[in-house]
């Protein structure tokens, strides 16, 4: 159990997730200028495809992505000889990888679709708002006191700085309660024994992927039909 600055106690499941949050918030600083070069890997195979089609890639490629790092980092650390330190330090460092990935992911579907990203809070409600999924829709909505059946379109695109930034702590504190402990779960779980391990990890992370393609195409709605 941890304390803060007036000695009060502070869950350690909070301390871990106030570390996950700020692991995200520097994911979503990295990989805004990353974005161009994502979709452009997107197109490469195709350089005449549609934004419906590129999106599809970009979901395939965040899926593989993701599922992939969990797999090779659940293996790795159940490896026979790996200590529980190593185990528990190469878990913390694939977190941060699958947070970029996450990021990475949620701001080019968001440049496919034209919504701007090139405001900090704009970025981080997007990728918190995916990554929370139906939560982070309602809460965004709620505050921004519109409604609307796509809110990134409705609501970050439009709405004052002010706004997002309030959204934002809310989201923060969603994010804290809900990523705390599950990412606790499946660092634990990647460090069982060799082969499980991966499984876990590979799992786990593929069900996030899932989740947050979903939430990407509840939050954005159809694919624009052209390029602007």
């Amino acid at each position: 159990m941890a304390t803060d600055a007036h000695d009060r106690p502070v869950p350690e499941a909070g301390v871990r997730g106030q570390q996950v949050l700020d692991l995200l918030h520097k994911a979503i600083d990295i990989q805004g200028p990353l974005v161009r070069k994502n979709i452009a890997r997107a197109r490469q195979r195709n350089p005449e495809a549609t934004p419906a089609e590129v999106i599809r890639n970009l979901e395939r490629m965040y899926v593989s992505a993701l599922t992939g790092t969990g797999a090779a980092v659940g293996g790795a650390a159940a490896a026979p000889g790996v200590g529980t330190g190593v185990a528990l330090a190469l878990s913390a460092g694939e977190a941060f990888s699958s947070l970029e990935l996450s990021a990475l992911f949620a701001l080019s579907i968001a440049e496919v679709h034209g919504v701007p990203i090139d405001e900090i809070e704009r970025r981080r409600t997007i990728v918190l708002g995916i990554m929370l999924g139906g939560s982070g829709s309602a809460t965004i909505t709620k505050v921004a006191e519109r409604t609307g059946q796509h809110w990134a379109r409705q609501v970050v695109a439009k709405v004052p700085g002010e706004t997002l930034k309030q959204i934002n702590k809310i989201l923060g504190r969603h994010f804290i309660t809900k990523y705390g402990t599950k990412q606790g779960i499946i660092v634990l779980g990647r460090v069982a024994p060799f082969g499980i391990g991966a499984v876990i990890g590979g799992g786990a992370n593929a069900a996030l992927a899932t989740l947050a393609v979903r939430a990407g195409r509840r939050a954005f709605g159809p694919p624009p039909t052209s390029w602007p």
